[in-house]
């Protein structure tokens, strides 16, 4: 590791603004590191799809959580979002935990800030907190259980019927899960723009051209969305379904990073993204955060281990007990 860095200027920037020669290869470079620093490169479907293909794993959530918790690398590369990579930091404390743009943060997570959902629950103190994993390390702190997409439902359904409920900080996936458990829960109004960006009549003209075409949809998609939806599930749960399901056209509602390793998976099937309200050149739904690291921001936070991820040890602590409870659960 090179130790003369402007470690301010990475901080400032978010990212390590070097030239790379034009003559590297990236990917040749990425593996060598890969293998020299004993590190993992763990990939969101969201992201490029030349991430995802020299990632090490490539996951939702939860996969992402569960494989931090149980990796032996010495250094954790999060090709993901700020809070993915918190979290990371969470589970593994000893461990440098470094991800390619540290300004590749998320709408939802910011839609709740510490602070102001403090408050909140200070003013329900009989209510059981669970929160959505995209959130910051300051609201998991706040939080007693954890949960993603993928087990949403279990984790609510393990609460005490008795036990009222504060859900947050996504108000669509809260929505979904009242209908899905039955149980009345106090949601915090938060959201993600991306999955909020579905145009339903963009969505009914694209499936009356392909009335074949079977609608899948994430639960962070709007309530209007969701109605459409034949299927609804986290991103691995989306990619198991096209597997398994006997049709072979679908229309997918959510972020189009899902595209590429969903297309890998059933490469006979035709994948349509959902449309979004944005009159552009892809008609789609995608994170821009997401999109903000790449293939040479992954590389040069490989070679020089910038930007790190640190946590303040109080807050990691109260943060970690939640993630735990989610993860024992999810066994």
């Amino acid at each position: 590791m090179i130790k003369n860095i402007d470690r301010k200027a990475v901080e400032k920037k978010g990212f390590l603004d070097v030239e790379v020669p034009a003559n590297t290869n990236l990917v040749e470079e990425i593996n060598r590191l890969r293998e020299e620093k004993n590190a993992v490169i763990l990939a969101h479907y969201y992201q490029e799809s030349e991430i995802q293909e020299i990632a090490d794993y490539i996951g939702d959530s939860l996969g992402l959580s569960q494989k931090a918790a149980e990796t032996d690398a010495d250094m954790i590369v999060f090709a993901g979002v700020h809070f993915m990579a918190e979290t990371a930091k969470i589970i593994n404390p000893t461990k440098k935990v470094v991800l390619p743009d540290f300004n590749a943060g998320c709408s939802l997570a910011e839609s709740c800030p510490p602070e102001e959902f403090e408050k909140f629950v200070n003013q329900h103190p009989d209510h059981v907190v669970v929160t959505y994993i995209n959130c910051s390390a300051g609201i998991k702190a706040l939080s007693d259980i954890v949960c993603t997409s993928s087990n949403a439902k279990k984790i609510i359904d393990s609460i005490p019927e008795d036990k009222p409920i504060i859900f947050a900080p996504d108000k669509n996936l809260g929505r979904y899960l009242i209908k899905e458990t039955g149980r009345d829960m106090l949601l915090w109004d938060g959201s993600c723009i991306v999955h909020e960006a579905f145009s339903i009549d963009k969505l009914l003209e694209l499936h009356k051209e392909n009335p074949e075409a079977t609608i899948i949809a994430h639960p962070e998609s709007e309530s209007h969305i969701l109605k459409t939806a034949s299927y609804i599930g986290s991103t691995s749960g989306l990619i198991n379904f096209v597997k398994n399901d006997e049709n072979d056209k679908y229309i997918v509602a959510t972020e189009a990073g899902i595209l590429h390793e969903m297309q890998k998976e059933v490469p006979e099937k035709i994948l349509i993204p959902a449309p979004s309200h944005e009159d552009n050149t892809c008609a789609c739904s995608e994170c821009g955060f997401m999109k903000m690291n790449t293939l040479q921001k992954l590389y040069l936070c490989m070679k020089y281990e910038t930007p790190e991820i640190n946590i303040d040890e109080s807050l990691r602590l109260r943060s970690l007990k939640p993630i735990e409870r989610m993860l024992e659960l999810s066994k």
